[in-house]
């Protein structure tokens, strides 16, 4: 079964550097083990990695342990779909990549909110 992404149509890699994924295959794919939900490929910013460190998920610094390299400003990563959305709450969303969005994040964020977001 082929891999969808919000706008209905086939879902394209978000980034393999920085290798991202749920399953580090540079997809934002969707499986029942990923209870985070990492399906909104977005383009992080300074804002949303200062936002994300402040709720407890610091993705900017460095943990060789994991082979994380750490997230600056311009990478592209699969973010879990609610902390995208406490970030768009919050007034700092980072842009999102459709076409590498999976089709699951739909389950919580309008694809209007998606749209709105989508890095143009």
């Amino acid at each position: 079964m082929e891999k969808r992404n919000v706008l209905g149509t086939a879902l394209k890699l978000c980034s393999l550097e920085p290798l991202t994924g749920y399953f580090r295959n540079g997809e934002c794919d969707h499986c029942q083990s990923d209870t985070g939900n990492h399906t909104v490929c977005a383009e992080v910013n300074e804002e949303f990695l200062t936002f994300s460190k402040a709720q407890g998920n610091d993705l900017s610094t460095p943990r060789p342990e994991y082979n994380f390299l750490g997230l600056k400003a311009g990478d592209r990563w699969c973010l879990c779909a609610n902390r995208w959305l406490e970030a768009a709450e919050a007034g700092c969303a980072p842009p999102v990549i459709l076409e590498s969005t999976h089709e699951k994040a739909l389950e919580i964020i309008t694809l209007s909110d998606l749209q709105y977001h989508s890095l143009r």
